[in-house]
């Protein structure tokens, strides 16, 4: 799909349909701030009358797909509620977008225009405006049909109508910010969509090197007798189950100075996960194809950052393994030994990643990355206590948390930070090893960061648990049904701030 930035106005575009925005508190429609009230007019107060019915509300999400019955070149208007006034945002703009070109898509649209959905007085930038219509159109319009046909005909192009030439370069600006993005996230949620017998480890490892090859970062690929020679008894512990042949996937982007820290963006990368010989239960086990978005968010990211040349030193690492029960498959009660030295007693074999993620944070230490973000479809217990809106965050330094949480509020993916508690650390205490992988049934979300920061150590890090908001059953604003590409926009604009 290609989103073009064209000066003109909204109604003479010849664009199959048009996008309105309209605010919910609006005591008229020329204070929604958009074009709602010059295409109201045309069409003859059609949308003032359902504002007046309260056919049309202006509430988040909300749209209204309205016929222009030859008032306006375009076929179709789509009214799209974006919330009140003074909490208008780009999370807002995204949203509505995503839900606004979806409706017309499904009403037949190949093309979509729109004028830019918030003016100055939201405090919002043209640019910043721009880059959040683009995210929206991009990540809302996302499909998966790899293996089987499309179900509608697709938007083959969107159009940003803008009226004042001298907004031209910062609304290209934006969109090309804004696609970059949305791409990257669509890249993501095309590998967790991926089923497990394509998207493999090394099916993985080859897409860091092509990405890399494309946009220009370097990508290294070790292998089983690498790693066992590197100490990564964990990870190859995980791995021992499974015919498919383990992959620690080393990117490394150089865009800042040879002097400038270098941050870590850790992945966990279980590319399916049966629980071992602690085996999950049948039900719901297709889902686990999943189990490896953290990786594919990191792959993601770095293909952005280094997409849009951001003037920072970072390196992705991402432990990619199947967790299955093969003969050799590691057994609860053995002991791992972990990069650093650490021994692990296996509780549960089914408490696989944080083992993975073991041995990528002391390798991580190893190098002298600062500061560390991993991401991790971690637990059970955390999309328990958060359900599916909002990851969990764990860190040993605040002020690294803080930067986080600022940008997941500017990229909508929410995040909430939960207690690294220092008295639950007894809870994974081991008779017989440093640690075991598994407290109890209580805290578990936290029991598992807690494990984790043993081998972070002092190097400030963050831990983002997304077991409950890699996938949606759901769909809403840009979320879809399926993969979600969480957090691949919050470790961008984390990057991009640094």
């Amino acid at each position: 799909m290609n989103i073009e930035v064209i000066q003109g106005d909204i109604t003479t575009t010849a664009a199959d349909g048009i996008l309105v925005g309209i605010c919910e508190d609006a005591e008229n429609l020329a204070s929604s701030a958009t074009d709602v009230a010059v295409v109201d007019k045309l069409m003859g107060g059609a949308i003032k009358s359902l504002v007046d019915a309260k056919g049309i509300k202006g509430k988040r999400n909300e749209v209204t797909v309205l016929h222009t019955v030859g008032r306006l070149p375009s076929r179709l208007v789509a009214v799209c509620g974006m919330g009140t006034r003074d909490k208008i945002s780009t999370e807002a703009i995204r949203d509505a977008c995503a839900e606004g070109c979806r409706a017309l898509r499904k009403a037949g649209c190949s093309s979509v225009a729109a004028g830019l959905m918030a003016d100055g007085d939201a405090g919002l930038s043209s640019s910043q405006v721009a880059a959040a219509m683009a995210e929206g159109a991009v990540l809302g319009l996302y499909t998966f049909s790899h293996y089987k046909k499309p179900e509608m005909v697709g938007v083959e192009s969107v159009s940003l109508l803008v009226q004042d030439a001298n907004d031209l370069t910062a609304v290209r600006d934006g969109v090309i910010t804004g696609t970059a993005l949305a791409e990257a996230a669509n890249m993501a949620r095309d590998m967790v969509n991926e089923p497990a017998n394509y998207m493999t480890p090394s099916r993985m490892a080859e897409i860091a090197v092509e990405l890399g090859a494309q946009y220009g970062f370097k990508t290294t690929v070790l292998d089983t007798e690498e790693m066992r020679t590197l100490g990564m008894g964990a990870l190859l512990g995980v791995a021992s189950g499974s015919a498919q042949p383990p992959k620690f996937i080393r990117m490394d982007y150089r865009g800042g100075a040879d002097t400038s820290a270098t941050i870590g963006l850790i992945g966990k990368a279980i590319t399916f996960d049966s629980g071992g010989i602690s085996i999950k239960p049948s039900q719901g086990l297709e889902a686990m194809k999943g189990d490896m978005a953290g990786g594919a968010s990191v792959i993601a990211a770095m293909s952005a950052i280094a997409r849009m040349k951001l003037p920072v030193n970072v390196t992705g690492l991402v432990p990619a393994t199947e967790n299955l029960l093969g003969s050799a498959a590691y057994r609860p009660g053995d002991v791992v030994q972990a990069m650093n030295g650490k021994t692990i007693e296996v509780i549960s074999t089914d408490a696989e990643g944080r083992l993975a993620l073991a041995d990528a944070i002391s390798y991580a230490v190893k190098e002298g990355l600062t500061p560390l973000i991993d991401v991790a479809t971690l637990t059970g217990a955390c999309q328990i206590a958060l359900g599916n809106s909002y990851s969990g965050m764990f860190s040993n330094n605040q002020e690294l948390a803080d930067r986080i949480i600022k940008a997941a509020a500017v990229t909508g993916e929410r995040t909430w930070q939960l207690p690294l508690a220092d008295e639950y650390r007894e809870l994974n205490k081991s008779l017989i090893a440093d640690i075991k992988n598994v407290g109890n049934r209580y805290g578990g979300a936290i029991t598992a960061a807690l494990f984790l920061s043993e081998f972070a150590g002092d190097v400030p890090w963050v831990h983002l648990d997304i077991a409950g908001t890699s996938d949606s059953t759901k769909e809403s604003g840009v979320i879809l049904k399926g993969a979600t590409g969480v957090p691949m926009r919050t470790l961008y604009e984390f990057v991009r701030c640094s």
